[in-house]
């Protein structure tokens, strides 16, 4: 089954193209382009420099960028719109008390993932209270954005797409040289990757080390709902020695699994 739903059709007639233009250049702005200027969001969103900047200038006046009169930002305004999908999605809401449970009985970072294109989108999250300990991947807080190819929940999504998603996905987001290297043991080859995954799908699970962040490790399995569809993925994260790490997530293996299916009557 496929973690990817396709986006609903939409008659032409219906399409307001300047709203999606107007989020095109509020979703330019991130971690690593944390400032822009109307010409860089006008090369980021597919804009003239003209267009860019009437809506950069309106998303200011909405309260959704500041501005210093050259360069604009984020403001805490963008935070109302993941803070109602946090507050009014059910997947956050029903997974995080399995979450806290996890974590409780573990003592490592668990979280929940969905896949968005080329990336991995964080939407529930529990961190165990263990003071002095570095227990967090940098980057692994809720709403947080990561490669799909190179994490644990994103193999895990990524192996329950169906031949032709999966074709699509590699086909648009693997360039000339590969995939996007991270770290050395980054999967970059499509070939490679696709072998990995239908191995994934076999197993129903997904172990990753280093892949994203030195250091990292983390073990994933898929939600699925009551039909057998992988809406979103499970998973553990360790830090540390490679081995010690491997060896504490081989352990959450049947933890994991069985959170897994105790949610999944209730993802409907």
């Amino acid at each position: 089954m496929t973690a990817a739903q396709p986006h609903p059709p939409i008659a032409k007639g219906d399409h307001v193209e300047g709203l999606a233009k107007g989020l095109a250049v509020l979703e330019c702005f991130g971690t690593e382009r944390q400032r822009l200027n109307a010409t860089q969001a006008a090369g980021r969103a597919g804009l003239s420099r003209a267009a860019a900047r009437r809506h950069l200038l309106t998303l200011a006046h909405l309260g959704y960028l500041d501005t210093d009169g050259h360069a604009y930002w984020l403001s805490p305004r963008v935070l109302r719109l993941a803070g109602s999908y946090l507050a009014s999605a059910r997947l956050p809401r029903l997974t995080q008390p399995a979450l806290d449970a996890l974590a409780a009985r573990s003592g490592l970072v668990h979280s929940v993932a969905v896949l968005d294109g080329a990336e991995v989108v964080v939407v529930a999250r529990s961190v165990p209270a263990l003071p002095g300990q570095r227990m967090v991947a940098h980057g692994i807080h809720l709403g947080a954005r990561l490669p799909a190819h190179a994490t644990s929940t994103g193999k895990v999504l990524l192996a329950a797409l169906d031949p032709p998603a999966l074709a699509h996905w590699l086909s648009t987001y693997a360039g000339p040289d590969g995939l996007p290297g991270l770290t050395p043991h980054t999967q970059r080859d499509p070939a490679a990757l696709r072998a990995a995954l239908a191995d994934i799908a076999a197993r129903q699970h997904c172990h990753a080390g280093a892949e994203h962040e030195p250091g990292v490790h983390a073990l994933a399995v898929p939600l699925q709902d009551i039909h057998g569809t992988t809406v979103a993925a499970l998973n553990a994260i360790a830090v540390g020695d490679a081995r010690a790490a491997a060896r504490r997530l081989d352990t959450m293996l049947p933890l994991l699994r069985d959170s897994a299916a105790a949610l999944r009557a209730r993802l409907a």
